[in-house]
This record gives C-alpha cells, structure tokens and sequence, in this order.
C-alpha cells in the first residue's frame, strides 16, 4: 500500500482517539442475495448489472456510524461502510467494496470530509442507491456514486450547495494525475419541502476503472454538467436527471426518469419504472427498467427488476433479497 493510501486511511481512523465529551455510535450488519437470468449469455447471473460493475451481488458487509459530541452539538461523524461480494463471474471471485469510509468535521457554517463519500455531482450526490437494484446515471459512466477526496458543504433554509476534489476512480484508489472536481447548489430540502432541484459541473481527468479494478493508467476527460430534480407526492415519488458535455474526444448526453408509486401501509410495496436515454459517439443507447420493492419486515426487504438494453439486446431478470438489521454491543 502506498504512502498516500496509508495517510488517507490514517486520517479517516484518528477521529477514534479524540478526547472529545461524548461518542454515540450505530451499526448494522448487511446481506443480500442476488440471482436472476441475462438472455444475452443465456445463463443464470449473480450481479444486478455486470459481473465487472460493483452493483448488486452476493455479499455480506456492515454499516458503522460513529458521532463525535461535544456539549451542544455534533463536531465530526466517522461513516464506515463495506462488503464482501461473491463474483462467481468475474476473476475475482470474491471482492472487497468499499461505499462510505469517511471522516467529517462539522461546524455551523459548513461541513469538510475527507475519505470515500458522494462528489458533488448530479443525483448521486444525495439519493444513497447502494442497496437498490435501479441506478441513476452515475451507474452509467456519468459521475461516480462515490469516490476518494475531500468535499465542502453548506446547508441552509432553502437548499445545499457542495464542492469536492476526488480522484477519479470510484472504488479502487490511484494517484497518476487523475482528478474529479464537481459542485452542486441546490434549491429544496427534500425532507422539509418533498422537492428538490439541482444544478451540477464537473470536470477532470478520470482514471480507467470499473467496479472495484483499475484497467490501465489511461485518464479521460470529463467535462459535464447537470441537472437534477426529486418530486415526492403523496405516495408518488418522481426522479429526473439530465447530463451532458465532453467524455474523452466525444459529446455526450443522458436523461433518465424515475418515477414510483408507493402501496400497502408505510410504501412497504413499491412500483417503480425508469427509462434511461445516453447517446455517445453517434450511438444512441435505450435502457428500460421495472421494479418492485416489497419490505414484510423493517429489517428485510425484496426487490425485482426487469431491464432491458437496446445496444447489448440484453433482457435481465433479477431477484434480491436484502437483510438490514442494527446491532448494539
């Protein structure tokens, strides 16, 4: 491990030793299975997506909240979050996944983290999808669900606006001149007034990773922009992404739409349809998804996907049951 990973890893475990009042802490053990059917290799699959991409497969893994106190507030949160996924498929057969490993300082003008969390870029930047079968657009090569760096944010009455500096690389952790720098402001508190609507840019030079691999040293250009609006109603729930710009020598554009309707008491059923449009390089890629999310439990919950891709001619079934349970020691 190189000196850089040590120091990242260093400074996101020192918030345990701070002689700071009062510590409370929340952990939850994960599991999941994943199984369903792709018609373009005709053969029974275990991940969601690819047995390249990190999403969804097979896997055990936990989730640790630590919070720092002091007298009338919170001054830092240490977020862990991982597993350990089967890949039957791929050449690793089993694979660690690293989702939140972060460190973040609080203060009542702004937040500052340092770790792997959310850039501040599109949809991805707040909607957690790390359990769900339906991805936005970060899954499709426009920005990343999470990447290592550092990140400013400050939350106010109307909204949220963020910057960050990440690397460029997801999952895995490389240093060869790659970079993402993305910002966001947004109007809504999505909690408070069930709406919210954001403007994001980003550009820099992205390594050439999938999942939790680094391929080759080669870097692209990234250079878009983004716009992002959630709309809950009633048991209505709406989500709409745009994004376009510069991928390497290409333009390229994405529009996903995401809308559900929630059922039985408390949403514990979910319907749910997404269709995703990206064209690049003259091509033009049709993706359309159904889904249904069904939680008998709050500490389990079911979910299905029908999806079909217009380039690979691909039609997959997938099947998830997902356990979610908080443990005290």
């Amino acid at each position: 491990m190189s000196r850089r990973k040590l120091a990242l890893w260093a400074a996101l475990f020192a918030a345990a030793a701070f002689p700071l009042r009062a510590s409370t802490y929340l952990f939850y053990v994960e599991l999941q299975g994943i199984a369903g059917y792709a018609s373009s290799a005709r053969k029974i699959v275990f991940s969601s997506i690819s047995d390249e991409e990190a999403m969804q497969k097979p896997s055990l893994g936990f989730d640790f909240v630590k919070r720092f106190s002091g007298q009338t507030r919170d001054i830092a949160v240490l977020a862990i979050q991982a597993r350990l996924a089967a890949n039957p498929g791929g050449e690793k057969k089993i694979e660690p996944q690293v989702y939140n490993a972060y460190l973040r300082f609080k203060s009542r003008s702004a937040d500052f983290w340092i770790g792997h969390n959310r850039p501040k870029f599109g949809l991805a930047s707040y909607l957690d999808s790390h359990a769900l079968l339906l991805q936005p657009l970060a899954m499709s090569g426009f920005g990343f669900d999470r990447d290592w760096g550092v990140g400013l944010e400050h939350d106010s009455a109307k909204g949220n606006i963020g910057l960050t500096l990440t690397t460029g690389t997801g999952m895995p952790l490389q240093f060869k001149g790659n970079y993402f720098l993305a910002g966001r402001v947004a109007r809504g508190i999505l909690e408070q007034d069930n709406a919210t609507a954001g403007i994001s840019a980003g550009y820099g030079k992205l390594s050439d990773t999938m999942g939790t691999r680094v391929l080759s040293d080669m870097l692209t250009e990234f250079a878009m922009a983004a716009v992002d609006v959630t709309w809950l109603r009633n048991n209505w729930e709406n989500r709409v992404e745009l994004a376009g710009g510069k991928r390497g020598d290409f333009g390229a554009f994405a529009l996903m739409w995401r809308t559900g309707l929630g059922l039985l008491d408390e949403n514990r059923l979910k319907l749910e349809a997404q269709p995703v449009l990206v064209v690049e390089r003259a091509a033009t890629t049709a993706r359309f998804s159904v889904g249904a999310t069904y939680a008998p439990h709050p500490d389990w919950t079911f979910r299905t996907m029908v999806a079909y891709d217009s380039t690979t001619k691909d039609a997959r079934v997938i099947v998830q049951i997902y356990y979610y349970k908080g443990l005290r020691f």
